[in-house]
């Protein structure tokens, strides 16, 4: 399997503190892999290093082959990258339908815009009905579909979600990874950090633990699923 997304010796550090401390992995082309960890082990850092949001003191970045170590975080939707940040971080003021226009802008085919508006709403139908509702006035779980929706509009090769599942109901976490396993299956990578160990490792090909800056554990979901130490850690075992 190719690599789609190569991670080497990367460091950050928020002054002197050492906040990611030489990690290394991949992601495979077509996989969906996890980063698992406790809160502040590094996994909300290390997609923003990824994504040129923060700087990184060391280390590199590779995507399909290129070196983006040092692409500034507007230019990597260009390269094929979109995320759906911790937050969700919509467009709170714009219509529903204008913030997945707003997905769509590195493009400029008007049949492939429609074409993919309406394969979003084929995804989540609420959408659909919501199409020209103001997007802050959405529920959580609403805004999280539109989060999403609005990062596939660009056909990315590889989607990061940051924390997907957060403050959602049971019915909407459902919801949402049901997604990631359809844009996966349609050809998407996906990179997921999840608080939700049990969910992400259940839809993961492959999982990383991170503690502490530092990347401690590796394996597939499954096994990683069935690891006992892992399960006292992060699954309530």
């Amino acid at each position: 399997m190719k690599n789609l997304l190569e991670i080497r010796d990367l460091e950050v550090n928020y002054g002197l503190i050492k906040a990611i401390k030489g990690v290394s992995f991949d992601v495979g082309e077509g996989e969906i892999v996890a980063l698992i960890g406790a809160n502040g082990a590094g996994k909300t850092t290390i997609m923003h290093a990824i994504n040129g949001l923060i700087p990184k003191a060391a280390g590199t970045v590779t995507l399909n082959g290129e070196n983006v170590t040092t692409t500034p975080a507007h230019k990597m939707i260009y390269k094929g990258m979109a995320q759906v940040p911790e937050g969700r971080r919509i467009f709170q003021e714009l219509t529903v339908y204008e913030n997945l226009k707003m997905g769509f802008y590195i493009k400029k085919d008007k049949a492939e815009f429609e074409r993919k508006l309406e394969e979003m709403y084929s995804h989540f139908p609420i959408l659909k009905e919501r199409t020209n509702q103001i997007a802050g006035t959405l529920s959580g779980g609403e805004q999280q579909m539109l989060a999403m929706s609005r990062a596939m509009m660009s056909s990315p090769k590889l989607l990061l979600l940051d924390e997907p599942s957060m403050g959602l109901s049971p019915l909407y976490v459902n919801t949402i990874f049901e997604m990631i396993e359809a844009v996966n299956k349609q050809g998407t990578t996906v990179l997921l950090v999840e608080q939700n160990a049990k969910k992400a490792l259940s839809i993961a090909h492959r999982g990383y633990v991170l503690e502490i800056g530092k990347m401690v554990k590796t394996g597939t979901g499954a096994e990683l699923l069935g690891d006992e130490e892992i399960i006292k850690a992060y699954l309530g075992g």
